[in-house]
């Protein structure tokens, strides 16, 4: 009897654990999110359709190297209580500026990117044809409302649901379309990928692959913001964390594959306007699924780019509150009515100057994609080096250090990053 009693009550312990770590899940899934929008649905597919199968070894790679970096967001915020942002200002002055600056720049191209592919979706199933700085202006209403009315928990929620359709939706296209078999004929090749004519799609695709490195920042504040309402443990929060960023390496696989069996092959040129491209990407999913689903593929797609849209505006204004308000000698903590009222200024800044670069780029989504994942790919070994020095110079619980073999990955890492930031130069500028 009592060794059902134990084997019961740890049956219960067990199933508790679990429940809690399911409800732990919040930031890493919005990370996600973020991550999946413009990394996956665009360059993923892009290069699937292109180069068929040769680039899924380099996409991999891209999310094993760029581990450690997206981590220590989890890392300093569980060990301390307090966001990345903090720690460089703990760090000096001077690192706050550069991350600052990088930040905000990063902000506006980014979000412009994203707002302007949801809207060339939102675009394909309007009833009537409107011009694409009205549909963007409608769509950054939307999201401005919905972060101004419920701000974390109205994100956290959206993101489960929208990642959750997309990863279903996504995985049965691929599987219909591998059984219906390639469209490529059998006598095929794709071009290879590694030529220096080919050097610029590359770093095209690792600039968003899987995110951008500064929303290990973002982590960092929905972390520590998810921390005051629910208990947040190390075991919690990197079973979230990895789940979320474990979860966007193997979407981008299968974009590729969906990309690989639809279009290499096929004849079809990549299209480079918003609405073309836009139709291409819900016509691989149509051809695999059926045309029944042509709508319904059209509306997941767009709010899974809505949901990037969303969570980087307030996420890119969460961290320039932050950053501003530790120039000012102030926190969060200290000042929230200034944080608030500095949040909703922050929203409107970003969404006025992301609106502001869509006007000259409504005609070319690929071109202003390109251009910021590019602008992702410089800034990030900056972001990395950042993160890096302030995990290994702070006294962090040992569960939360970087081991041994965290270290080298992140060595590696640093050859990875500032490697191909040295080619890309010599390539652009010297060729």
């Amino acid at each position: 009897m009592e060794n059902t009693a134990t084997l019961s009550s740890q049956n219960s312990d067990n199933k508790l654990k679990s429940v809690s770590l399911l409800r732990s899940l919040g930031p890493g899934i919005m990370m996600a999110s973020a991550a999946v929008g413009g990394s996956h649905l665009v360059s993923s597919t892009q290069a699937g359709a292109t180069y068929g199968w040769q680039l899924a070894i380099l996409i991999l790679l891209v999310n094993l190297f760029k581990y450690p970096f997206f981590r220590a967001g989890v890392q300093y915020t569980v060990g301390t209580g307090q966001s990345l942002v903090e720690g460089y200002r703990k760090m000096g002055i001077g690192y706050l500026w550069l991350f600052n600056v990088l930040n905000f720049i990063s902000a506006f191209v980014n979000i412009a990117a994203l707002l302007l592919f949801s809207s060339s979706l939102m675009g394909y199933f309007l009833p009537i044809s409107l011009p694409m700085p009205v549909i963007a202006g409608g769509i950054l209403f939307v999201c401005l409302a919905i972060l101004v009315a419920g701000h974390f928990h109205a994100l956290s929620t959206l993101s489960k649901i929208i990642m959750a359709v997309l990863v279903v939706t996504t995985v049965i296209a691929v599987m219909i379309a591998a059984s219906n078999g390639a469209v490529a004929p059998a006598d095929y090749v794709s071009p290879s990928p590694w030529t220096m004519a080919a050097f610029g799609f590359l770093v095209i695709m690792m600039g968003w692959m899987p995110a951008p490195i500064e929303i290990s920042c973002f982590n960092s504040l929905w972390l520590k913001s998810q921390s005051k309402e629910q208990k947040v443990t190390a075991r919690s929060a990197l079973f979230d964390f990895n789940v979320g960023y474990i979860g966007t390496a193997i979407l981008a696989i299968v974009f590729l594959s969906l990309g690989a069996l639809v279009l290499n092959g096929s004849g079809e040129a990549l299209q480079t306007s918003g609405i073309g491209f836009s139709h291409q990407l819900v016509s691989m999913y149509t051809s695999s699924i059926g045309e029944w689903s042509r709508y319904l593929i059209a509306v997941i797609a767009f709010f899974c780019i809505f949901g990037s849209t969303i969570t980087c505006i307030d996420g890119y204004s969460r961290v320039l509150t932050e950053s501003t308000l530790l120039l000012s000698n102030k926190t969060s903590d200290s000042d929230p009515k200034t944080a608030k009222k500095l949040l909703s200024g922050w929203m409107v800044v970003v969404s006025l100057l992301s609106f502001s670069v869509i006007l000259f780029f409504t005609s070319s989504l690929m071109s202003m994609m390109h251009f910021a994942m590019i602008l992702a790919f410089m800034t990030t070994p900056i972001f990395a080096v950042l993160n890096y020095l302030l995990v290994t110079r702070t006294q962090l619980p040992e569960s939360l250090r970087y081991s041994r073999k965290m270290k080298w990955l992140a060595y590696v890492g640093f050859v990875y990053l500032f490697g191909f930031l040295a080619a890309f130069i010599w390539w652009s500028w010297f060729m």
